[in-house]
């Protein structure tokens, strides 16, 4: 009867390896392809590159849009060439106004 207990030692040693194997595989595996894998890890630098590509565009349209509007504050910017330059664009006239038109040659 010795060799029952051999064979159940060597099986009870075999399914332990073979547990700890299949622990060592998952863990290995959500190591890769996990939320916080590798390849997430990955996708994460990708999405932080085209991010900060927006950001860049945005910090250069943000400071046009800041030299438009301080050439519109009043220290630095004529009163009357505003309101000309708005009629301009605009195609508004003054009741006040005197208006000629000109036949183009």
């Amino acid at each position: 009867m010795v060799s029952r207990p051999r064979i159940r030692s060597i099986v009870t040693a075999l399914c332990l390896y073979v547990l700890a194997s299949l622990m060592i595989g998952y863990f290995g595996i959500n190591a890769y392809t996990g939320s916080r894998g590798i390849n997430a890890r990955k996708d994460l630098d990708a999405q932080i590159a085209e991010l900060t590509a927006d950001l860049a565009v945005a910090k250069a349209e943000r400071e046009v849009w800041q030299r438009r509007v301080a050439l519109l504050k009043s220290e630095s910017l004529d009163p009357d060439l505003l309101d000309e330059r708005a009629r301009s664009l605009l195609n508004y006239v003054d009741r006040r106004d005197i208006v000629m038109i000109v036949k183009p040659r």
